[in-house]
Parts: C-alpha cells; sequence; structure tokens
C-alpha cells in the first residue's frame, strides 16, 4: 500500500512527546513489508540535528493560498530506515525556537495542513491512505473533502486520524475558516468543525475521518464518556462505529537492555546482573548513596496534574520518612511542582533526589536502573514510560486508566503472576498503599519480584503487533 503519515512531530528529528515516539516507530515498522511509506512534517530547522539537515534535498517548491496571502513552501527529502520523510520548509512559520505555543499556531498548522494536501500530486505521491495525527492535522480530513473535492487525483484517498490526546482539539474563532483556508461555511455544522460558535479541528476530523484510531483499546472508550472526552464524548459516541483503539509501542531498536549503549551495563533475562550495576550507577549519577539492596523507585515525566504529580508531592513526606526506599525524579513542567521536587531533594538528601530537566540519555538510565517506576496519570492514552520500564525489567507502578490498564498486569499475591501493580482510587493514600504492596513484595517475595521482572522482559510491546492491525485496517478502508 502506499501510506502518506503527517503530524507536527517525529523522532528522531523533532518531539516533545509521546506523538514524536510515534511517529518515529510507527512507519519504520510498516516499510518492512512491501508498502510504500512516507511521512510528511513541518522544517523546524531550528531543532533538527546538523547531521539530519545535511541530508535534506530540495525537491520542489510551490505557493500556498492563506487567506488572501501566498506564502513560499519548500518541500526537502530525506530517505531513512526505509521511510522518505518530507519536510515542508516556510522560515515564517517554523523557524522558531519551539514547535508550539504561538499565538499564530492555528495560522501555522492550517499552512501545513493545505501544503500536505498541495504537495501529493507535485512529489507524485498520492497515497492510498493518509494517516493524520492530532489536533495540529485533524482539519486535513475536512479540506479534502470539502475545499479540495474537485481535485479528482485525490477523490480515492482515505483518511484516518489518530488522537493520542483528547486534552488539545485546536479551538478558533469562525475567521480562520476564510482568513486562513479562504473557504466557506460548509463543514461549519454540527457533524462537522461547529462547536458551539467556534471552530474545532478536531472535531471535524473525527466526523469527516474515514477511520478514528486512539493509542489504547481502554482510552477509546473512556473519550466517550464526558469525564475523559473533553466535550466531545457525544460526538465520539456518533462515530463509535469507524472508532478503533490500537495499542502504541516501543521502538525495540533502541530500547533494547542487551545492546542499549546508552546504559553504563547492558544485561538480559538469562543474565540481570547488569541491571544492578545500572542501579549501582544511577543512584551514583543522582548522589544518593549507592546500596544495591534498597528499593529504588524512578520518575520521568512531565510535572502536569495530568500525570498524577500531585499524587507524588502528597505522598513523599510519608514515603520518605517512614519507608526504606529512594526515589529519583527527572522532568520539567509547572513551577510549582518543580518546586516542591527542589524542596524535598534538599530536606531528604539520601533518599530522595530531583532533576529538573530533560535528558533523553538519563531518562534510559531511570528505566534500566529502578526497581519500580511511578505513573500515576490521572488520565493517559497510552503512555510509553511503563512500556519502556517493563522493557527494562523495572516494574511500573500505575493508576488504572487508559492504556496504562491495557499494558500492566496487576500482582497477584496468591500466584505470583503480574508485571506490575496498579490502583483505581486517585488519591495519594491509595498510591501510598500500592507502593507499600510493592515494597512488601520486593523485600519479602524477591523470587516473585524476580518473575514479573522476567515476564516483563519478555512481554511483546513491539511496534510489529500493532502495525499489523493498523495494516489491517488501512486494507479494510482501501478495498
Amino acid at each position: 500500500m502506499n501510506i502518506l503519515f503527517t503530524a507536527s512531530e517525529c523522532a528522531p528529528f523533532f518531539k516533545t512527546g509521546g506523538l514524536g515516539d510515534v511517529l518515529g516507530a510507527l512507519p519504520k515498522e510498516l516499510a518492512k513489508g512491501e508498502n510504500d511509506v512516507r511521512v510528511v512534517l513541518p522544517f523546524f530547522k531550528q531543532k533538527m540535528a546538523d547531521q539530519y539537515v545535511d541530508q535534506l534535498k530540495d525537491v520542489t517548491s510551490f505557493n500556498v493560498r492563506v487567506g488572501w496571502r501566498n506564502q513560499y513552501c519548500g518541500i526537502k527529502e530525506l530517505v531513512q530506515d526505509g521511510v522518505t520523510y518530507y519536510f515542508v520548509d516556510n522560515l515564517f512559520y517554523f523557524d522558531r525556537e519551539n514547535l508550539y505555543d504561538y499565538g499564530d499556531d492555528g495560522e501555522r498548522f492550517a499552512f501545513f495542513s493545505m501544503a500536505v494536501i498541495e504537495m501529493m500530486e507535485k512529489v507524485n505521491f498520492v497515497p492510498d491512505v493518509l494517516h493524520a495525527n492530532d489536533w495540529q492535522t485533524a482539519v486535513i480530513p475536512v479540506l479534502l473533502r470539502d475545499k479540495y473535492h474537485w481535485v479528482n487525483a485525490l477523490k480515492d484517498v482515505k483518511t484516518v486520524l489518530t488522537i493520542h490526546n483528547i486534552l488539545y482539539q485546536g479551538r478558533y474563532d469562525q475567521y480562520v475558516l476564510s482568513d486562513y483556508f479562504d473557504m466557506g461555511y460548509s463543514a461549519f455544522h454540527d457533524h462537522g468543525l461547529k462547536e458551539v460558535d467556534q471552530v474545532n479541528w478536531l472535531k471535524g476530523g473525527i466526523y469527516y475521518a474515514d477511520l478514528v484510531t486512539t493509542v489504547s483499546p481502554t482510552y477509546a472508550e473512556e473519550i466517550k464518556t464526558p469525564e475523559n472526552g473533553y466535550g466531545l464524548d457525544h460526538d465520539l459516541q456518533n462515530i463509535s462505529y469507524k472508532l478503533v483503539g490500537i495499542l502504541n509501542g516501543i521502538d525495540y531498536d533502541v530500547y533494547n537492555p542487551l545492546e542499549d549503549k546508552v546504559i553504563p551495563a547492558q544485561f538480559s533475562t538469562e543474565d540481570l546482573s547488569g541491571k544492578y550495576e545500572n542501579k549501582l550507577a544511577l543512584q551514583k549519577a543522582f548522589g544518593l548513596p549507592e546500596d544495591k539492596g534498597v528499593a529504588l523507585l524512578g520518575v520521568v515525566t512531565r510535572l502536569d496534574e495530568q500525570k498524577g504529580v500531585q499524587l507524588i508531592a502528597e505522598a513523599m513526606d510519608e514515603l520518605l520518612t517512614h519507608r526504606h526506599v529512594q526515589v529519583v525524579l527527572l522532568g520539567t513542567g509547572k513551577e510549582y511542582f518543580e518546586d516542591s521536587f527542589r524542596y524535598f531533594t534538599s530536606k531528604y538528601p539520601d533518599k530522595f533526589s530531583a532533576r529538573i530537566e530533560f535528558d533523553s540519555d538519563l531518562a534510559q538510565l531511570i528505566y534500566a536502573g529502578t526497581d519500580a517506576f511511578l505513573m500515576p496519570s490521572q488520565f493517559e492514552p497510552c503512555g510509553l514510560s511503563q512500556l519502556n520500564s517493563l522493557r527494562y525489567g523495572t516494574l511500573p507502578i500505575v493508576h488504572e486508566v487508559g492504556g496504562l490498564v491495557d499494558t500492566v498486569q496487576a500482582y497477584d499475591s496468591s500466584s505470583g503472576e503480574g508485571t506490575g501493580f496498579s490502583f483505581y482510587g486517585f488519591s495519594a493514600s491509595m498510591l501510598l498503599e500500592t507502593i507499600d504492596r510493592a515494597l512488601a513484595v520486593y523485600y519479602d517475595h524477591p523470587d516473585h519480584w524476580k518473575g514479573m521482572m522476567i515476564r516483563g522482559m519478555e512481554k511483546d510491546n513491539s511496534w510489529e503487533k500493532s502495525a499489523e492491525k493498523y495494516l489491517d485496517q488501512y486494507k479494510y478502508l482501501s478495498y
């Protein structure tokens, strides 16, 4: 099949979160077959490493009409791992320090969405399936059926929209229809872009796409409820016949404890000794006492309420005062959380250490060197950190939501089965109670703990299975 992905970020070129990881791994997996897989992205030159910039080839250029303005659009190309990557070049929109959070994000991604559509014929690649991701490209299915419906070459293109996080929807005033897209109001209705008196890009994509997917089966059900649909629950109920939850995977080329050169010591299920070397290295890196026997808990997260960071902060005094435990934390986010964890670092220097920064290599060492991983997210569409942890024999402690339910098997004390620990009530007391259950197994039933480690490492969370499910959906749409 000919498959074109489009999104606002993609590893290894530039990413801010899980969307970038997915776009870095899924197309690569699909390209291992006989599929012609291509990805189109904005050209965020300041965020791209020189090694990739130097490989770019100029393919073509043209103008895109944004309202009454004609904006330059250059197309650059790079081929890697069997995937062809296109980059939409416009210095005014994309040559910036960060990927998002500018006052003109609506105009930037309106330009990008139209550029994606107008690019296809110019690079001589009209796909069977165009796969859009999140609000930044969710308007593309709408544009294909409304603004560009007259382009005969594009009439058979099927569209897929994946919702990675429904919290972000792309809401704008109605003027964007004329000032950005130079189109009328034919798509501005309740089963289209209309949300009260605003334009909602994600809502439009939900109705106009041929298939809507999200990143775990449980999250697909959760977003149809008022608590988790963020205003779109009724619309998702309306289109439930074309809504599918497909679990994300992780890139096993990157996350492989036996071959990982980022961590100090490699290890496997047959020989776990390297795991404990990584633990000592991690304790040293964070300035904690080097003690192989103490339970070491890790956190790698955005410091935000969605990630349940408030529960960790509320539980910290009780945890560090009354338990034989160490905790390391890596992340950035809201200032009051950053300040809280700096405070705990100074108050409990032998038991807690936080690094308020983003460091992917250090994150890898945390996955590899800790005994358990805290992930008490308030909601979690899929989550990748728990998958990374399992791959490195670190047992996740999670809140039972979204993809965490689908990927972490709760510990059964009678049989020793399971791959982690989970809790249902979203509170600091429930988190503490679950940590206590984990610590009891760690200290009192090491055979159960080791069995869970090996079970987690052997579990197949690669993209291979998920890619097959996507491919089945694509074929269903196209034939």
